[in-house]
C-alpha cells in the first residue's frame, strides 16, 4: 500500500503539471515526459556535485526556463494551428530532448543517493520502510495542497481557472492571457522537474524513464478529466495504488489495469471523472 502511495505521489505532481498545461492551452504537451527526465539528469548532477537538497530547487527552476522556452516559441507562436499539430511537434522536441539527454549524460543508468537523514528506513507497524519513500509522499501531499489552495485562492489562480474556462472572454475583461499562460506553462514544466528530481534516488536515472512514464501520466490526465488539477492529483494517487497492488494480487495482468481503467471510464464518462462536458 505505501508503495502504491509512493508511485501515485510521483503521478500527482507529474500529471497535475501536465493538466494545467492542457487546460490553459489545449495542448497535450508529449514532451512532459522528456521535461520530466531532464529534471531527473539534473537533479542527478546537482545532487552529485553539491547536495541533494539544492537538486530540489535548481532542477524545477531550470525545467521553468525550459518551458518559459516552449511557451514563447512553440506553444504561442502556433496558438492558432490544430492541437493535433502542436501535440505532434512537442512529440518531436521530446525525442530531441531525449538524444540530447544522452549525448551529453550517456546511455548508462545512474544512481542518486538519498539525503542523509532519508536513506534508512522507518518502522511502520512493524515493517521496515525506506524513510525517502516516506518523505516523497509527504511532500507530495503538502505541494498538491498548495497548489490547490493557490489556484482556488489566489488572483493569478482566478485568472487560471477563468483563462481555462474561457481564454478570449477572459482577455475581453483585461486579464493579461499571454502572461497567465506563460506562468502555467512554467509551472507545470518546473512541477515535471520534481517529481524528477524526487524519483531519482527511487526508481534511478535512465534515458527511456521519461517514455516509460509518459502513457501512465496521459492516461491519469485524461482519467482524471482535461484540465482538472484536482482529478489528475487523485486519478494519478488512485491508478498508483490500484497499479502497485495489482502487481501483487495479479502480477500477469497489473500491467493492463492503467489501460483497462481507461476504457472503463471514457466508456463511462467521455469527460473524465472531473472534466467539464463539452457540448
Amino acid at each position: 500500500m505505501l508503495n502504491g502511495i509512493a508511485l501515485g505521489s510521483l503521478l500527482m505532481i507529474l500529471s497535475s503539471g501536465l493538466a494545467m498545461i492542457y487546460g490553459l492551452r489545449g495542448v497535450t504537451n508529449f514532451a512532459h515526459g522528456a521535461l520530466y527526465m531532464a529534471g531527473a539528469y539534473i537533479g542527478y548532477s546537482v545532487a552529485h556535485r553539491v547536495s541533494f537538497w539544492l537538486a530540489l530547487i535548481v532542477a524545477p527552476i531550470a525545467l521553468a526556463v525550459i518551458g518559459a522556452i516552449l511557451e514563447l516559441v512553440f506553444f504561442r507562436q502556433l496558438q492558432h494551428r490544430s492541437h493535433i499539430e502542436v501535440g505532434l511537434i512537442t512529440f518531436g522536441i521530446a525525442f530531441i530532448m531525449e538524444r540530447i539527454i544522452v549525448l551529453l549524460w550517456g546511455e548508462r543508468t545512474l544512481a542518486v543517493s538519498a539525503p542523509a537523514g532519508l536513506d534508512g528506513t522507518t518502522n511502520i507497524f512493524g515493517t521496515a520502510y525506506p524513510t525517502y519513500r516516506l518523505f516523497v509522499i509527504a511532500l507530495a501531499l503538502l505541494l498538491a495542497f498548495a497548489l490547490v489552495q493557490w489556484i482556488r485562492r489566489s488572483t493569478v489562480g482566478l485568472h487560471i481557472r477563468a483563462a481555462s474556462f474561457d481564454v478570449d472572454t477572459t482577455a475581453i475583461l483585461g486579464v493579461n492571457v499571454d502572461r497567465v499562460s506563460l506562468l502555467v506553462v512554467c509551472v507545470g514544466a518546473a512541477l515535471a522537474g520534481l517529481s524528477g528530481t524526487l524519483a531519482a534516488p527511487y526508481v534511478s536515472v535512465y534515458p527511456a524513464m521519461g517514455t516509460a512514464i509518459l502513457v501512465l501520466v496521459l492516461i491519469v490526465v485524461v482519467i482524471g478529466g482535461t484540465g482538472s488539477i484536482a482529478g489528475a492529483m487523485l486519478a494519478g494517487m488512485a491508478l498508483g495504488i490500484i497499479q502497485t497492488m495489482g502487481s501483487i494480487w495479479v502480477p500477469s495482468l497489473s500491467v493492463l489495469v492503467p489501460y483497462a481503467a481507461l476504457v472503463a471510464v471514457l466508456l463511462w464518462r467521455p469527460q473524465g471523472l472531473f472534466g467539464r462536458k463539452v457540448t
